[in-house]
């Protein structure tokens, strides 16, 4: 058996086969993910920590050829996305989107929705940190969330300018309900990992320094199941998914692409990004 604490992704920029069965991948500019696999899973690090793991084009193809590697990888049953400390990921670029509104809107490499390549594979969220806005997008995509005590959820569409592409408004409605989902989406208030697991966004909190063993020993107990099982299931739940939420999904991608013709962000793009770090600190205390 592995030690958990050495399913912590690093190593050379190539794949590297190490005792026990292990491979890790090291992040680089280029693909800015950090990937490591042992016992059947597999652990997607996002690794921007300079910039809270912020989304820039190079992290979008990233994630989207990472996780399409190891779906069609036979040794890896089930894949976690999580972030290097201390955020899961802040969202979408913001500099970016001041330079290049359609370098991160683009329909390449993964479109507009939703953010990751098709799967047959679990995906679980562990989230160490805040996820903003279009990070909060990606968490809202995996299978099921974990959260660290440090987890924080905000929607900042609307403060930033920009309107969700990858599927939040059909998401998150189903997750925490209508009701909710407006509170979050029109005040961009931060929600507590707390308030997460009171609303039914995330399934369990656990200490910080539990938060990867708890993941993976949750991981590991789907590794257990019979696999054709496991993702027959998994079908099942994403068809009545893509059945109830689908109509709304692309709602939201018509939307967001009308409102992207109508605004440009411009120059106050770092005003609006400095608004939602001072806003953040003084609701996170």
């Amino acid at each position: 058996m592995i030690d958990r604490n050495d399913a912590t992704p690093f190593g050379s920029s190539v794949t590297a086969e190490l005792s026990g069965g292990m491979q890790r991948t090291e992040a680089t500019p280029d693909h800015p993910v950090h990937i490591a696999i042992a016992d059947g899973i597999a652990t997607v690090t996002m690794h921007r920590p300079d910039a809270r793991n912020a989304i820039n084009p190079a992290m979008r193809r990233a994630l989207w050829s990472s996780l399409k590697d190891l779906e069609a990888n036979d040794e890896v049953q089930v894949m976690i996305l999580t972030g290097t400390d201390p955020a899961f990921t802040a969202g979408l670029d913001l500099k970016m989107i001041g330079q290049d509104r359609t370098s991160l809107l683009s329909d390449e490499p993964s479109g507009s929705s939703p953010p990751f390549p098709s799967r047959s594979k679990p995906l679980i969220g562990a989230i160490n940190g805040v996820a903003i806005t279009g990070g909060f997008e990606l968490a809202l995509n995996c299978d099921f969330l974990i959260a660290s005590e440090h987890a924080r959820f905000a929607d900042t569409h609307a403060r930033v300018g920009v309107m969700p592409g990858w599927g939040l408004t059909a998401l998150l409605s189903d997750a925490v309900g209508r009701s909710r989902a407006r509170q979050i989406s029109l005040t961009g208030d931060f929600v507590t990992a707390d308030q997460a697991l009171a609303w039914g966004l995330v399934n369990e909190v656990v200490p910080h320094r539990a938060l990867m063993d708890r993941t993976y020993g949750l991981a590991a107990s789907i590794v257990d199941n019979d696999q054709l099982g496991v993702r027959q299931m998994l079908a099942t739940y994403a068809s009545q998914e893509a059945s109830a939420l689908g109509p709304i999904w692309d709602l939201e991608s018509q939307g967001s692409a009308a409102f992207a013709k109508m605004t440009t962000p411009g120059a106050d793009v770092a005003a609006r990004r400095k608004s939602i770090m001072e806003r953040g600190r003084s609701q996170l205390g």
